[in-house]
Formats: C-alpha cells, sequence, structure tokens
C-alpha cells in the first residue's frame, strides 16, 4: 500500500469511529423512560410539591384534610384528616384530583405510605376514569382481601362494586412506610394491571370499558397517608377543565 492509500485508509477509519461514537451516545425519550413503561408514552405530568401552587395542581372533596408535609426525603401531599365529604353512594372519602387532565391509556406510578396503625381495611386508593362523583375507577390496596377492599371497584350511580380477577392476599403497609405503587390502565381496552413494589408481578387486574376516558386522584376510602413522586406516563391527554370539587384552602 503506498504512503497516500494508506493515510486515506486511516482518514476514512477515523471518521467512522468518531461517526459510530456519537450515534452511541446520543440520548434519547425512550432511554429516559422507566422500566415497563411502553415506548410510546411520554412523562405528562411529574409532582413537585416543593413549589408554593403544589397544593392546586389537585382538587378535593374536602380540601381541609390536605396539606404539604416535610418528610425526611423531601415534601409530600398528605392526607392528614377525616374532612366532611360522605358522598351518598358508598365510595372513597378523601381523595385529590389531578385538576384540568383527562387520560384514556395511562401509567400511574406514585410512592405512597399509610399513617395508621395495620388493619384489614387500611388502604390507599388511586382514582382513574373519573368523569363525575358518581361514575369513576379506583384500586383499593389494603393489607386484606374482601368483597370491599383490596380490589378494583367501579361507582357507576351506585354502590362500589369489585371488578377485580387475579387478587394477591394483601400487602403490608405498616406505618409511616413507603412503597412503589403502578396502575397500567388502559380505557382503550377497558384493561387495569396493578403493582405494589414487584414492578413485575401483579397484585390484581381488572377489565371493564365503562369510563374508558377520565381523571386521575390519590387518596384513601377512609385512612391517611402520604403520596410523593407521582409521575404519568401517556401517549396524550387531553385539557379539560375541573367542574368538580374545591381548590385548596387559602
Amino acid at each position: 500500500m503506498t504512503p497516500l492509500k494508506f493515510c486515506q485508509t486511516l482518514a476514512l477509519t477515523t471518521l467512522l469511529i468518531s461517526l459510530t461514537s456519537c450515534t452511541t451516545n446520543t440520548p434519547t425519550s425512550k432511554a429516559s423512560l422507566p422500566e415497563g413503561i411502553p415506548t410510546n408514552y411520554k412523562l405528562v405530568y411529574a409532582s413537585d410539591f416543593s413549589k408554593p401552587d403544589a397544593m392546586d395542581q389537585f382538587r378535593y372533596p374536602d380540601p381541609k384534610a390536605w396539606r404539604i408535609s416535610k418528610d425526611a426525603d423531601g415534601p409530600t401531599l398528605e392526607l392528614f384528616g377525616e374532612g366532611d365529604y360522605r358522598n351518598k353512594i358508598r365510595s372513597p372519602f378523601n381523595f385529590a384530583l389531578l385538576k384540568d387532565k383527562i387520560f384514556t391509556d395511562v401509567v400511574i406510578d406514585a410512592d405512597a405510605c399509610s399513617t395508621v396503625q395495620p388493619y384489614g381495611h387500611q388502604d390507599m386508593c388511586i382514582i382513574y376514569g373519573f368523569n363525575n362523583p358518581n361514575q369513576f375507577y379506583y384500586t383499593h390496596i389494603a393489607v386484606a382481601p374482601d368483597p370491599h377492599a383490596h380490589n378494583c371497584f367501579i361507582v357507576n350511580n351506585a354502590d362500589r362494586l369489585a371488578i377485580g380477577k387475579d387478587i394477591s392476599p394483601g400487602v403490608t403497609w405498616g406505618v409511616n412506610q413507603w412503597h412503589h405503587i403502578r396502575i397500567i390502565r388502559k380505557g382503550s381496552t377497558g384493561e387495569t394491571t396493578v403493582f405494589f413494589d414487584d414492578m413485575t408481578t401483579p397484585i390484581m387486574k381488572a377489565t371493564d370499558k365503562t369510563f374508558p376516558t377520565g381523571y386521575v386522584g390519590f387518596g384513601s376510602f377512609d385512612d391517611k397517608g402520604k403520596y410523593r413522586n407521582i409521575r404519568l406516563y401517556a401517549p396524550d391527554a387531553q385539557d379539560k377543565p375541573t367542574d368538580v370539587f374545591k381548590p385548596p384552602v387559602k
């Protein structure tokens, strides 16, 4: 090989290595998604309870029952009081409804802890497909299952009705112990899959197409607890002003 051809070959090889290196190290939006989130989803909401308007991101049946509190790892959205809200239809007493966004297909990720002593119905609840106070779904995650606990429920102008299947024997909340919850809700197909700490094995599933689209919320049936690190992933979210419940107390 002549010196000229050697230099040309070396230059070409260097260029190819450089291009390959640049391609490999370029970050993508897919790489930023947590494991288990569909690649066509994107982050559409992330909580930041350190902001002054954090409480105003939600609407509450009774805002007096809620506050922003400080935990060892930062601020949390805390359900600390009983509140006065009681629907004539048997359904959760206290929840914070994320305002102005409705979802069809959505992954709900959050850390939650219960602040009450363990008992059979010790619970935290995630709400989805919320259309109005008498029409929505919620997942009740509790210590032990029975017809009214630790299940996926529908509220449809009647007392809540369990619709879950493949229900686990229950969970261990403890007191002031943080746990990770993930709910994969596909309103387009009616499927709901629920995970607790272990993101590979569901603790319950449900299928129902009554309310394909609605608001998302966080709370408890009648206990107290905290939420942090709330993340919502979806292909898209529709902006729709909330016309129910109350703003936070100023």
